[in-house]
C-alpha cells in the first residue's frame, strides 16, 4: 500500500496527473529513490508509475507502428505477479507480490498494450482474471484491492475488459455488473444541469464532477480502450442528458451514459478555452494537460470528434512542456498520452504543435527494433524536432503560422491570456497511407 510519507503532495501531483487514480495511504517511511532499469521507458523513480508509463509507451509506440525493444516488452511481462495483477513497480522480480499492493490501473494499461502488440495471450488473459477476481461487491474496481471503488480505477479496468473482448456486461460481483459500478459514479438527474453526466471521484452527498474521473470514465461509457483508433461519428453535438423537472436520483441509463458524459466534457471544453482545469487543495486551479488528452480520446471514440479537435489542437500548442520537460527530462507517460491523442484526433505525431512525438518517445527509451518509414523520415528531415515548442516546424504553414509562445508555472504550460491561441492546420494523416506503410529497419535515428 501506498503511503503519505513515501508519496509526498508533490509526488500524489504526478501521480494524479500521470493518470491513474488515486492510491491508499498508510504512514510508512519513503523509500530512497530507485534507479530506472535500461529498459524502461523514462528517467524517473518507477516506484509509482513504472508500469503506468511502460505500458502507455508501448500502447502509443505500437500503434504508430513502431516495434518496441523487445526489452522494453520483457520488462512489462516481467513485472507481472503470478496471480495475474501487476504492482506499480516492482524491483526485485524474483520476490513474491504482495497482493495488496497489486495495482488495478498498472494491470489495466498493461492488459491494454500488450493486447496491442500481440502474442501475449496467456498474460492477458491472467491479467483479466485478476480484474475480475479482484471487482468490488458493488460492481467497481479501487486502485488496490480492498478498497472502496473510484471512477478513474473502474473506468480504466473497463477499458481492459474492452480491449480483451470481455462483456462488462457478464463482469460482476453479487449481481452488480461493471457496467453498474461504472454508473454509480455517473450524476444524474438530481445534479445541477452543469453537473450532470459528470463523474465523481468517489460518491459522496456533496460530491461534485471530477474532470479527469469523468474523462477517463467516459471513454469506458463509449466502450472503449486504447489506443482510440476509430469512430462511428456522430456529425451533431453531443445530446445532454434528458431530465424532467424535480428528476429523480436514479442512475444514467446504461444507453445515455456516454452522450450524457462527452455533452458534459464539451461544456466544460468550451467554458474553460478548450481544456480541463485541475483544482487541487491549497492550489489556484490550472489548465489539466492530462484530462484534456483523455477528453478527447473519449469524446473520439463516442462519435464527437469535431467536438474534440479544438483541446486537440489546444493540446498541440500547449503540450510540450508538459511531455519533454519533467523533472528528469521526458514524462514518457505524457508523451505517449498526447502521442495516442494525435493518432485519435488524426494529427500528424512527427508535427504536433511542431512537436516530433514519436521520437520525444523513441529518445526516451531503448532503442526500437524497428520503426516506420515516416518516423525515420521525419526524425532525419527534422533533428531537432524535439528540442523546444515549435521546432518541429518546417514549413511556415504547417500550424498556421503557429508562434510558440510560452508560459510556464507548476509543471504546466498556459498560453498567454489564458490559453494560447493556435490556429492549427489540421494535417490529417491518410488512414490509407497510413495503413500500408511498411516499418523499416532502424538506421541509428534515435
Amino acid at each position: 500500500m501506498l503511503t503519505a510519507a513515501r508519496l509526498g503532495a508533490t509526488a500524489l501531483a504526478g501521480l494524479l496527473l500521470a493518470g491513474a487514480a488515486a492510491p491508499a495511504l498508510a504512514d510508512t517511511p519513503a523509500p530512497s529513490p530507485v534507479t530506472p532499469p535500461a529498459a524502461l521507458y523514462g528517467k524517473g523513480d518507477p516506484t509509482y508509475d513504472g508500469v503506468w508509463r511502460q505500458a502507455l509507451a508501448l500502447t502509443a509506440l505500437a500503434s504508430a507502428k513502431v516495434v518496441p525493444a523487445p526489452a522494453a516488452v520483457d520488462w512489462l511481462t516481467g513485472q507481472q505477479c503470478a496471480d495475474g495483477g501487476w504492482p506499480s513497480f516492482r524491483a526485485d522480480t524474483a520476490a513474491a507480490c504482495d497482493p495488496k499492493t497489486e495495482d488495478s490501473n498498472a494491470t489495466a494499461v498493461a492488459v491494454q498494450a500488450l493486447t496491442v502488440l500481440g502474442g501475449h495471450q496467456d498474460a492477458v488473459t491472467k491479467g483479466v482474471d485478476w480484474l475480475k477476481a479482484n471487482q468490488n461487491a458493488d460492481g467497481t474496481w479501487s486502485y488496490n484491492p480492498g478498497n472502496p471503488g473510484d471512477a478513474n480505477s473502474t473506468g480504466l479496468a473497463l477499458n481492459a475488459l474492452a480491449a480483451a473482448h470481455a462483456d462488462p456486461a457478464k463482469v460482476a460481483k453479487a449481481g452488480r455488473t461493471a457496467w453498474d459500478g461504472l454508473a454509480s459514479f455517473q450524476l444524474g438527474c438530481a445534479a445541477t444541469a452543469a453537473e450532470r453526466g459528470g463523474f465523481v471521484y468517489q460518491p459522496a452527498a456533496d460530491a461534485k464532477a471530477n474532470g479527469l474521473a469523468s474523462a477517463q470514465a467516459a471513454l469506458a461509457a463509449a466502450g472503449g480502450a486504447l489506443p482510440v483508433t476509430t469512430t462511428d461519428r456522430v456529425d451533431s453535438a453531443p445530446v445532454a442528458l434528458p431530465c424532467a423537472q424535480g428528476g429523480a436520483a436514479t442512475a444514467v441509463p446504461r444507453a445515455q451514459s456516454a452522450e450524457a458524459a462527452s455533452a458534459y466534457l464539451v461544456s466544460q471544453l468550451n467554458a474553460n478555452g478548450q481544456h480541463l482545469m485541475l483544482t487541487t487543495p491549497g492550489a489556484e486551479p490550472a489548465p489539466d494537460l492530462n484530462a484534456t488528452s483523455w477528453a478527447v480520446l473519449s469524446l473520439v471514440k463516442a462519435g464527437h470528434p469535431h467536438q474534440a479537435a479544438a483541446a486537440a489542437d489546444w493540446l498541440a500548442g500547449n503540450g510540450y512542456t508538459w511531455a519533454a520537460k519533467g523533472k528528469n527530462g521526458t514524462d514518457a507517460a505524457a508523451a505517449a498520452t498526447l502521442l495516442l491523442v494525435a493518432q485519435a484526433a488524426k494529427l500528424d505525431p512527427y508535427n504536433f504543435g511542431g512537436t516530433n512525438l514519436v521520437q520525444l518517445l523513441l529518445d526516451a527509451g531503448p532503442k526500437a527494433a524497428s520503426v516506420p518509414s515516416a518516423a525515420a523520415s521525419a526524425a532525419s528531415a527534422n533533428p531537432d524536432g524535439t528540442a523546444a515548442p515549435g521546432s518541429g516546424i518546417t514549413d511556415g504553414e504547417d500550424n498556421g503560422g503557429f508562434s510558440p509562445i510560452w508560459l510556464v508555472g507548476t509543471g504546466l504550460v498556459v498560453g498567454i491570456g489564458g490559453g494560447l491561441a493556435i490556429s492549427l492546420n489540421r494535417r490529417r494523416q491518410a488512414a490509407a497511407a497510413a495503413s500500408t506503410d511498411t516499418p523499416a529497419k532502424d538506421d541509428g535515428q534515435q
